[in-house]
């Protein structure tokens, strides 16, 4: 029986963008399901003790754009450390994934799209024109995903996704969890990838 993989993310998260790619190559090397829960990121650090960027000492900060830059050449993929359109709020960004899955669609690559738009390419997330491009070229209906993103009930299906993912134990984001097993970050990926060839029991606390 195929597995089925939470994956909760936000657009702005600069790991999960690292780790996005290579997660979907491990999830279709198992044929796992995966069920994508775009959250609130706020919530989920208060819950875990974890501080806004800004909020960290400066050694943490120094040492997270290097991490980037590392994670970025190990991963092949092109990274700006201090984007362009960064600090920036996903909610829209994030909405639009909500509304692609409760549409029935899968938002995979339009989501490599929009966090390779922060990352690599220094677009506004923010801007629904940027979405625009990026849903059009994944041959989605722009207007009716953005107008779907715009509605309350869309923002009240992220909120849900954060308290499931506070239940879940996510300590931030990037963060899958495998029957119960959560695996935060990307650099757990390769761990992922060995519990799902292995088929062991998941680990808990």
């Amino acid at each position: 029986m195929p597995a089925t993989i939470d994956y909760y993310m936000t657009s702005v998260s600069p790991f999960t963008y690292l780790g996005h790619q290579t997660f979907r190559a491990i999830a279709h090397k198992h044929g796992a399901a995966v069920n994508v829960k775009p959250v609130n990121l706020g919530p989920v650090f208060d819950n875990s003790g974890a501080l806004p960027l800004a909020q960290r000492p400066p050694v943490r900060q120094r040492y997270r754009r290097i991490e980037l830059q590392r994670v970025g050449d190990y991963r092949g993929l092109p990274i700006h450390v201090k984007p362009k359109f960064w600090p920036v709020d996903p909610a829209l960004a994030d909405h639009t994934i909500v509304a692609l899955v409760e549409a029935g669609h899968d938002p995979l690559s339009y989501m490599e799209r929009v966090l390779a738009s922060v990352w690599a390419n220094e677009e506004d997330i923010a801007d629904p024109a940027t979405l625009a491009v990026h849903l059009e070229a994944e041959g989605f209906d722009a207007d009716a995903i953005l107008e779907a993103a715009g509605k309350p009930k869309t923002a009240a299906i992220r909120d849900r996704n954060s308290q499931d993912a506070i239940a879940a134990d996510a300590v931030g984001v990037p963060c899958w969890i495998l029957d119960g097993e959560p695996f935060w970050g990307q650099d757990r990926l390769e761990y992922l990838d060995q519990a799902l060839a292995s088929g062991r029991k998941a680990f808990s606390a």
